[in-house]
């Protein structure tokens, strides 16, 4: 299995004041750490190798999840430095640790997805990045994917079109030779990258169907608490 990368260095503002003293990454869901949910899921997907994308409190996650062992994986720390990077930046500095092909996660999102079903489709694609994508029509967020006949025509989270139904559900899957091309400790979107690969051919897509928590608001914080508490109970 690929290796992965998981975006944890933004602000988190919009869940202050929670995010005033903590990083995101650490925020409770449910009696555990996010990033504890995170790395505890990755490893029931088979994951071995972690690489953490840190910037603001980005010491308090490396206290709580350290090498990675009492997980039952190698993790990894690469560090924005004195300037946030953006995901695409930060991702880019990663590019060292990870290796060739890799998986890309966002620090706030839980995926109730099959991981080995990703890497194979990105696999069989012989495209430069994959995306899963979720048939969204506005409910979770702001559609911005279009997806038809199992094609990744546009991605477009700027500027997002009606005919957009469906919705980047947060997986991706991504050739190192793509990032190579910036500058290290340069600020940019990720998205802006998964933008460019769509229009120029080179984005899969891969289609899922179970929907995604997300801890980035406090709305999401509470609807991803309520999954987990049910899941827990049952």
């Amino acid at each position: 299995m690929f290796s992965v990368a998981i975006l944890a260095g933004g602000l988190a503002t919009r869940l202050r004041p929670i995010t005033e003293t903590i990083p995101k990454a650490l925020v409770d869901v449910a009696g555990k750490p996010f990033i504890v949910r995170q790395l505890s899921y990755l490893r029931e997907q088979g994951i071995r190798h972690v690489v953490l994308c840190i910037g603001y409190l980005g010491g308090m996650v490396r206290e709580v999840v350290g090498s990675g062992e009492s997980f039952g994986l190698e993790v990894s720390y690469s560090e924005d430095g004195p300037n946030l990077l953006g995901t695409g930046g930060a991702l880019a500095k990663a590019i060292p640790l990870l290796g060739d092909d890799f998986f890309v996660l966002y620090g706030d999102s839980f995926l109730p997805v099959n991981f080995s079903a990703a890497q194979r489709a990105y696999e069989k694609s012989g495209q430069s990045a994959l995306m899963t994508v979720l048939k969204n029509q506005n409910q979770w967020d702001k559609s911005n994917v279009l997806f038809v006949d199992g094609q990744l025509i546009e991605y477009n989270k700027h500027a997002p079109r009606a005919e957009m139904t469906y919705i980047d559900y947060g997986l991706g899957v991504v050739s190192a030779s793509v990032l190579k091309q910036r500058p290290v400790g340069q600020l940019f979107d990720l998205a802006d990258v998964y933008q460019d690969l769509s229009l120029q051919g080179k984005l899969a897509g891969l289609e899922v169907h179970e929907r995604f928590y997300e801890i980035g608001s406090h709305t999401g914080l509470k609807e991803t608490e309520d999954y987990f508490l049910t899941k827990e109970k049952a």
